[in-house]
């Protein structure tokens, strides 16, 4: 099977993309809180990844679609991993990164098995019995539409950072990586405000 992008929608006829996009979401959210509350049992973050591979599995999607999704996280995880191995102990550095890649693989799960609209549309229902209290349900959606955009984004920006830091022949400093993603990051997100402005998406 071809590699998917990260985060993009393929059609299919498995069980997982038959499910109704509130399911999808409510087991996210389920299995997102889950896996923070346990970060301190390795052995449930291991349980969660490897149930979560099944997931890609039963949806049609092979090992390698997953790693397309967790690989643009390797430095981050990396990062995490070694902070918590040196001040916590590798139980905690294997429950935080485990956590991570499950929060991440789920999520990029749904959004390989819903189409976007579907997604969105669940959510303004959601936000529907919220509007007496000025919230606009076609605000949510929105947000998270553009949030779902900015996945796949967010993610090439690392790449091209990474790969700029390798040029460079800065691969051990960390800040070589975080100064370039924040700056390029806020650029982006400054870009984006000023389209939806100029949409008459404002305050």
């Amino acid at each position: 099977m071809r590699t998917t992008a990260l985060g993009l929608f393929r059609p299919g006829d498995s069980a997982v993309h038959r499910m109704g996009a509130g399911s999808k979401l409510l087991i996210l959210l389920v299995l997102g809180v889950t896996s923070v509350l346990t970060q301190h049992w390795w052995w449930v973050s291991a349980a969660l990844v490897t149930g979560t591979l099944a997931g890609y599995r039963a949806a049609g999607f092979g090992v390698r679609v997953w790693w397309t999704q967790v690989r643009p996280l390797w430095f981050l995880l990396a990062f995490t991993a070694v902070a918590q191995l040196l001040t916590t102990g590798w139980q905690r550095a294997v429950g935080v990164s485990g956590s991570i890649v499950v929060l991440v693989s789920v999520a990029a799960l749904v959004t390989l098995t819903t189409p976007t609209a579907a997604l969105v549309d669940t959510v303004v229902r959601l936000a529907g019995p919220l509007a007496p209290l000025h919230v606009d349900p076609e605000r949510v959606g929105l947000f998270l539409m553009v949030g779902i955009r900015c996945v796949p984004l967010v993610a090439d920006l690392a790449r091209q950072v990474r790969e700029a830091q390798i040029a460079r022949r800065a691969t051990t400093s960390t800040r070589a990586f975080v100064v370039p993603m924040v700056v390029r990051s806020l650029r982006e997100a400054d870009a984006l405000g000023e389209a939806l402005v100029a949409r008459g998406v404002d305050d």
